[in-house]
C-alpha cells in the first residue's frame, strides 16, 4: 500500500529503517528486513533509485544469527524477480551467490532457509544470464538433490521444480547436466507416486524439461506425451515403456538404476515403495542378455542394499 500510495516517502522511512537491520534487538531486525524484503517485490524502487542499497543491505542480512532474518533477505532478493525483472541480470552473479549460500546454510536445522533460496532460486533463473547459471549449475544441482527425498513436501516440491528449471537453462549445454540427469532420473520417476500431488506435478515438470537433454528422443517424447499436468498417468504402462527406452539407449546403466530402486525398498511411502521392485521388474525385463549376466543377483533377491 505504501508503495503504491506514498512512494515519495519511501526513500526517508527506508533511511530511517536501515539501521535496524543490524540492530541488538532480534525483533527489530526481523521486521525491519521483512519490511525492505517485501518493498523489493513493487518496481518503485527502481524509480526511487533503492533497488542497489536495497540488495546491498538484504545480501549482508545472509550473516545474520537469526534464522528468520536470513530467510526474509533470501526472500527480499527473490522478489527482485517480480518487482525489477530487467535488474536481475545485471544482478545475476550476486544474487546467484546469495541464493548459493543459503542453501549451504550450516546453521538451518529445518531447511528452512534452504527452502526459501531454492524457491527464490526458481523465480529469478529465467531472468539470469546464462553464463551466471553455468558457472553454478552442479554445485547446486548436486546441492539440492538430497532434497527429492525429504520427509518435507514442501522441500521435494522446491528441489525437484528447481532441478527442472536448471535442466531447462542447460539445454544448450547439456552434458554439463546430463550425469546429474541420469543420477536423478529414478527418484524423479518413483516420486511420480508421491502422496503429496504438489511433488506429482514437480516431478512432472521436471522430467518434462530433462528429456530434451537426456540423448534420446522417444523418451523425451514420451515425457511430453505422457506428463502433462492436465493428463492423469497409467504409472505400470509408462514406467514399462520408459524402461524399455532407458535399456535401449543407456543398458550400461542398468547396475545403477536397479540399485537406486533398491534404495526405496525402505521408503517411508508405500506407493513409492510399491514402485521400485516395478521398475526394476522392467529393467530386466527390457535389457539385453549380456546386460543382464552383470546384475548382482543377491542383493536384488533379498530386496537388500
Amino acid at each position: 500500500a505504501m508503495a503504491q500510495h506514498a512512494a515519495p516517502r519511501l526513500p526517508l522511512i527506508v533511511e530511517r529503517l536501515s539501521p535496524a537491520l543490524s540492530s541488538l534487538l532480534e525483533s527489530h531486525r526481523i521486521t525491519s528486513t521483512a519490511f525492505l524484503a517485501q518493498l523489493l517485490s513493487s518496481s518503485v524502487v527502481k524509480e526511487l533509485l533503492l533497488l542497489e542499497p536495497l540488495l546491498e543491505q538484504l545480501a549482508g542480512r545472509q550473516r545474520d544469527c537469526c534464522l528468520l532474518v536470513r530467510l526474509l533477505a533470501l526472500r527480499g532478493l527473490g522478489n527482485v524477480s517480480s518487482g525489477s525483472p530487467e535488474k536481475v541480470r545485471k544482478h545475476g552473479a550476486k544474487l546467484l551467490a546469495s541464493m548459493v549460500n543459503g542453501m549451504d546454510d550450516k546453521d538451518d536445522p529445518h531447511n528452512l532457509v534452504a527452502l526459501e533460496a531454492m524457491s527464490s532460486l526458481s523465480k529469478l533463473l529465467d531472468h539470469m544470464e546464462d553464463r551466471d547459471i553455468q558457472a553454478m549449475l552442479l554445485h547446486i544441482a548436486i546441492r539440492i538433490r538430497p532434497f527429492f527425498d525429504s520427509e518435507q513436501a514442501e522441500l521435494r516440491q522446491a528441489s525437484i521444480s528447481l532441478f527442472g528449471k536448471l535442466s531447462s537453462c542447460s539445454q544448450d549445454t547439456w552434458e554439463l547436466l546430463l550425469e546429474q540427469i541420469l543420477n536423478g532420473l529414478v527418484p524423479l520417476l518413483l516420486h511420480l507416486q508421491d502422496p503429496r500431488p504438489e511433488v506429482v506435478k514437480a516431478c512432472k515438470f521436471a522430467l518434462r524439461c530433462c528429456g530434451p537433454s537426456m540423448g534420446c528422443q522417444a523418451l523425451g517424447d514420451m515425457f511430453l506425451n505422457h506428463l502433462r499436468e492436465d493428463r492423469s498417468l497409467h504409472y505400470g504402462e509408462f514406467i514399462n515403456n520408459v524402461c524399455k527406452h532407458l535399456m535401449q539407449s543407456y543398458p550400461e546403466m542398468l547396475n545403477r538404476l536397479i540399485s537406486t530402486n533398491l534404495f526405496y525398498f525402505k521408503s517411508s511411502w508405500v506407493d513409492i515403495r510399491a514402485a521400485a521392485p516395478m521398475f526394476i521388474g522392467f529393467l530386466v525385463l527390457h535389457v539385453d542378455e549380456d546386460h543382464c549376466q552383470q546384475v548382482d543377483l543377491d542383493p536384488l533377491i533379498s530386496g537388500e542394499w
